[in-house]
């Protein structure tokens, strides 16, 4: 919004140079960017990567490179210091996902490697993971075949392994990687050209159109269709149909389709039907494109039925949207809401074969605005948490082992009613949904549910939470003004009570907002509330239901012995210094802190500390990792704890998780989700609290911060007040008063957690 870019204008004229390495790009924190922690198998002696992308779980934190209050009175007027470990992880993103990485991380994985496999069935492998959506598993079957293609100087290889990672990074969405991986294999000397040119020029264009830019997309659509086989040039032809019409050409788009029909194979047939619909309505007739979308819908069959007859209902909705009956479309986009949970959830790559690059968070997002047109701000409200479950759904299910409880993963959305009954009279649940022009925003008390419309686009608060996120690490006065903005934006027209408990259930960019830190007349936003973040409201209900009162029993893990480079000697201090804190501990610290040891020791603990390298991976989120100690020394590189290998361990008695320090509770945001990666898996696993970081932390204030809360819990204080107390104290020395030291931590789940005295 206009206020939004007048302030971003204004900070960027007092500070050119403020963009922090790694932050994530204008284009959206939700467009699953190239942000994964990459540098999986070298040295680190920082965090393993730049901002938004590694997570570093560790309480005290000099392995990460922050700088404490102390070193930065050197800093000039109005500019703080950037630390070493920032400047490490500017390196290492810059290295991140190169093909040394790749090839370094490949080698690992052959020398673990059971069985070694010819060297083109990786090639094999990575295009049938890329197929069925297991994006990690891809990437890491094309840097085994990058590897041997090395060995063995075979050219051939070596272009089919580029052409694959450029495929699996642009159906993961990381339209970066999907480029460079594409130009590389367009310089390389495959032996046949059509396999490696045209998919690799295919993806250039997909890129191009995703990024919103169509003539550069028909540009390479053309070029992949001078070298495709028979075979791939109907895909082609789709494509550069759908770049037509984005670039308003539908006169030449109807020529391309009419060229491209009839659909070759039954597989493609809803695709050329809803790209016939879409060309129908670039067209100028709605009726037509109406029909054209009922014909899918009583086309659809058996296997994908509820997914072919999803589209078609959002076509329909579309098609009536231009016919100017908001009524009727309300009622088709609804039916495809309902179509969306009937999907069993896996990847569809013909979406992305075609060009068509569906999202189902569209079809919710479209109904949520329409709903709340009409002012029915609770059918919106259900509306929003359904989308929610299905998000979390669609990425898990099919893709953890089967002992995972499939209706624990797709959650049943409670009514109102039930939420509002888990409330007490000075908590209110603060829930906000991110849409394409606007934000919607509902307060729920136990005396109802009131809701607001707020006219901010979803591109400004992109930008806004980036710039806030970059000042506040960079410990930068304009933290507090971009706080003040902020804070008259999302949280003063809500009306919220003095000390009222809020209990933020955030959407969008707002999951990497520190809401603590946002700043109003009064003071800091934590100043006035204490606060906790959910995942959904239905989540929330369920979590807060779990055993509030639990027993001083510690099990903590820390700095385990990898390499050198690894080591995390902070980390181990820290542990040693809160486990007197516990009635019962038990430390699990260098050699012995080994994923056979987590797995065997952290369902034991009442509170779980966790405090060593992690990854959060945004390709696939359910190989984000925890590293841990190989059990043979010494070690080859980090043996690793996945977060789908957390969904199915047996957590039900651990009460709070601790991951602190370094961007813990970052990760990929899926559209109408929160972010996924460990906090998902860490509640599905049982857990009922969550403390996470979302920035690189100081050593002594972070410390400070530990002790303080832990100290509060065995006071019998509540964690959502523990926390907030903690905060303060931080923030109530002068050393630490920049909302850098005191605000990174974030309490998730079960808020009114305590430990027995």
């Amino acid at each position: 919004m206009n206020e939004l870019r007048r302030i971003r204008r204004s900070w960027r004229a007092c500070n050119a140079s403020r963009t922090v390495p790694g932050a994530a790009p204008r284009t959206g924190w939700s467009d699953a960017k190239h942000h994964i922690a990459r540098s999986r198998s070298v040295g680190l002696s920082g965090c393993l990567a730049a901002l938004t992308v590694c997570v570093t779980l560790v309480v005290s934190a000099p392995a990460c490179g922050a700088d404490t209050a102390a070193s930065s009175s050197s800093a000039a007027p109005g500019l703080a210091p950037e630390s070493s470990g920032f400047r490490q992880a500017a390196e290492r993103e810059r290295d991140a996902e190169t093909l040394q990485t790749l090839t370094a991380e490949g080698r690992l994985l052959l020398s673990r490697d059971h069985v070694t496999l010819p060297a083109y069935d990786y090639c094999s492998m990575a295009v049938s993971a890329a197929e069925r959506g297991d994006f990690r598993d891809s990437v890491e079957a094309a840097a085994r075949a990058l590897v041997m293609a090395q060995r063995a100087d075979n050219a051939d290889l070596a272009a089919l392994s580029k052409r694959d990672l450029a495929i699996a990074y642009s159906y993961a969405g990381d339209l970066a990687d999907a480029e460079k991986y594409a130009q590389e294999a367009l310089a390389s000397t495959p032996k046949a050209p059509e396999q490696v040119f045209a998919p690799a020029n295919k993806v250039l264009g997909d890129v191009a159109l995703r990024r919103g830019h169509p003539q550069d997309a028909l540009a390479a659509y053309n070029r992949a269709l001078e070298t495709a086989s028979p075979r791939y040039r109907p895909l082609v032809l789709l494509s550069i149909t759908n770049a037509q019409i984005a670039a308003g050409d539908t006169a030449d788009a109807r020529k391309t389709f009419d060229s491209a029909s009839p659909p070759p194979t039954a597989e493609l047939a809803p695709a050329y039907r809803r790209i016939e619909g879409n060309l129908l309505l670039a067209e100028g007739k709605p009726e037509d494109a109406r029909n054209a979308f009922n014909a899918l819908l009583k086309e659809s069959s058996s296997g994908d039925a509820n997914y072919d007859r999803l589209w078609a209902h959002e076509g329909i909705g579309r098609a009536d949207l231009v016919l100017g009956d908001k009524g009727r479309a309300r009622e088709a986009y609804l039916l495809a809401v309902d179509d969306s949970e009937k999907i069993r959830a896996r990847f569809r790559s013909d979406e992305f074969k075609t060009g068509l690059f569906g999202d189902t968070q569209s079809v919710f997002e479209k109904a949520i605005a329409l709903t709340v047109e009409v002012g029915d701000y609770a059918s919106a409200w259900s509306l929003s948490e359904r989308s929610r479950a299905r998000a979390l759904l669609d990425v898990v299910r099919n893709r953890v082992d089967a002992g995972v409880d499939d209706r624990q993963l797709n959650g049943d959305v409670p009514g109102l009613d039930v939420v509002r009954n888990s409330l007490k009279p000075n908590e209110a649940i603060v829930e906000y949904h991110s849409l394409e022009k606007s934000i919607v925003v509902w307060v729920i008390r136990n005396e109802g549910l009131k809701g607001y419309t707020l006219s901010i686009a979803r591109a400004d608060m992109d930008a806004a939470v980036t710039d806030i996120r970059n000042a506040i690490v960079r410990r930068r006065p304009a933290a507090i003004t971009y706080g003040d903005k902020l804070y008259a934006l999302l949280i003063a027209p809500l009306g919220l009570r003095e000390n009222e408990r809020l209990i933020i259930v955030p959407h969008g960019p707002l999951h990497y907002l520190p809401f603590q830190a946002l700043h109003g007349p009064d003071g800091f936003l934590i100043q006035r509330h204490p606060i906790a973040l959910e995942p959904s409201a239905s989540v929330a209900v369920q979590l807060e239901a779990r055993e509030r009162q639990v027993a001083s029993n510690l099990v903590a893990f820390g700095n385990p012995t990898i390499a050198p480079a690894y080591a995390l000697p902070g980390a181990e201090a820290e542990v040693r210094g809160i486990a007197p804190l516990f009635a019962r501990n038990e430390v699990f610290l260098q050699a012995s802190a080994t994923r056979v040891s987590f797995r065997d020791n952290a369902p034991a603990g009442r509170v779980l500390h966790v405090a060593t390298h992690a990854e959060a991976d945004t390709i696939d989120p359910l190989h984000s990792r925890i590293l841990l100690a190989p059990a043979t020394q010494p070690a080859d590189g980090p043996d690793s704890l996945l977060a789908k290998d957390i969904y199915n361990l047996k957590l039900d008695n651990v009460s709070l998780v601790t991951l602190s320090a370094c961007e813990t509770g970052l990760g990929r945001i899926a559209r109408g989700d929160e972010i996924l990666g460990f906090t998902r898996a860490f509640f599905y696993a049982g857990a009922g609290s969550l403390i996470v970081s979302m920035w690189p932390v100081a050593d002594e204030s972070s410390a400070l911060t530990m002790r303080t809360f832990y100290s509060q819990l065995a006071d019998g204080h509540e964690a959502i007040d523990a926390m907030r107390t903690a905060q303060l104290t931080v923030m109530q020395n002068p050393r630490f008063a920049h909302p850098f030291f005191w605000a990174p931590f974030d309490l998730m789940g079960g808020w009114r957690l305590s430990i027995a005295r």
